[in-house]
């Protein structure tokens, strides 16, 4: 049921023209999550559920009421009528506030910390797509300098606060809203790109959690006693991280290269440079935890009893696809 009303609250959203009925798909998505990210009954759980729920609600009433304002004032409930800068910016806050672009980002780590990794899968990619559909049928409407400061903000901030991290989770959450920074920068100017990368992310995203899902990886120190169990996936995990971080032979470094050749042909040079700049950062942290995977080898001994035979509890096949995808689909350029 749970999962059934996810899939409804974000189709609704897809279909809707109507602000009403766009914003009921946005609450029947927070609602049905609700529940899955509080089912394990640990306190850290049932806190990032309480965070999200009041960040959601918050979102969503921002919207509410922005859309009213709009009707009050145009007469129209219709997506494309928002013709109200007022109501046109708050709107895009309040989907900012839901997808977690900076400076509204700040509940988006502390909620992953507490899911599991599955949870954080889906929050970190199934939920970020109606707000973003709802962006990106907005986005002509609204102010383009306030979308540049957000995705600009985006990126620098993801890359900063994941610098310090220990907890794979936070690093994870910090790396998606640099990401998500690097769609909404180039929304304005080119909206398929922002799908493509939306696309591309979803994969890399999937194929990292589903490797730390299979390791029950959650901090850096448990990736350095990978190699020993499963050579071989240490070094695609460390391919999917590098991919992450957009380095060339990899599909992540499509829609960086892309995003930042429309940028410079917008004749924005100067954003772009950040971008790129930007984009260092979040290499260094992926690079972080590739050097704990590859390079290092780990203090201490293994807890596991048999550590060269690991039971796979996942199947195997949506990781090895997502792997596949992360690695080899630049040629698709």
């Amino acid at each position: 049921t749970l999962l059934s009303s996810l899939g409804l609250g974000t189709t609704l959203t897809f279909a809707s023209s109507h602000w009403l009925l766009a914003w009921m798909g946005l609450e029947i998505n927070t609602l049905a999550i609700i529940p899955l990210m509080a089912q394990h009954h640990h306190p850290r759980a049932v806190e990032a559920t309480t965070k999200y729920f009041l960040t959601q609600a918050t979102a969503a009433a921002m919207i509410l009421f922005a859309s009213t304002t709009n009707a009050w004032v145009t007469g129209a409930w219709d997506m494309n009528g928002l013709s109200n800068p007022i109501a046109s910016a708050m709107i895009l806050a309040a989907l900012a506030l839901k997808i977690g672009l900076a400076p509204m980002h700040f509940w988006m780590p502390e909620v992953m910390q507490g899911l599991d990794l599955l949870t954080g899968l889906v929050l970190s990619t199934w939920q970020k797509l109606a707000p973003l559909a709802l962006i990106i049928q907005t986005a002509q409407a609204t102010d383009p300098l306030l979308l540049t400061v957000l995705g600009l903000m985006s990126t620098l901030i993801g890359g900063w606060g994941g610098l310090n991290q220990t907890q794979l989770r936070k690093i994870l959450a910090y790396s998606s809203i640099a990401h998500m920074g690097w769609m909404v920068i180039v929304l304005q100017y080119a909206p398929q790109l922002t799908l493509i990368a939306l696309l591309t992310y979803i994969f890399m995203t999937s194929a990292a959690f589903l490797t730390l899902k299979a390791s029950s990886a959650t901090k850096i120190g448990t990736l350095a006693t990978i190699w020993s169990k499963s050579p071989i996936w240490a070094t695609t995990t460390a391919l999917v991280l590098l991919s992450l971080g957009g380095l060339p032979p990899l599909t992540g470094f499509m829609p960086k290269w892309l995003i930042l050749q429309e940028l410079a042909k917008q004749s924005l040079p100067l954003v772009a440079t950040v971008m790129a700049l930007a984009a260092l950062l979040s290499l260094y942290f992926y690079l972080r935890l590739c050097y704990a995977m590859t390079l290092t080898i780990s203090p201490n001994t293994t807890t596991s009893t048999t550590p060269w035979r690991v039971q796979a509890t996942q199947a195997s096949f949506p990781l090895a696809l997502a792997t596949v995808m992360t690695l080899g689909l630049l040629p698709i350029t």
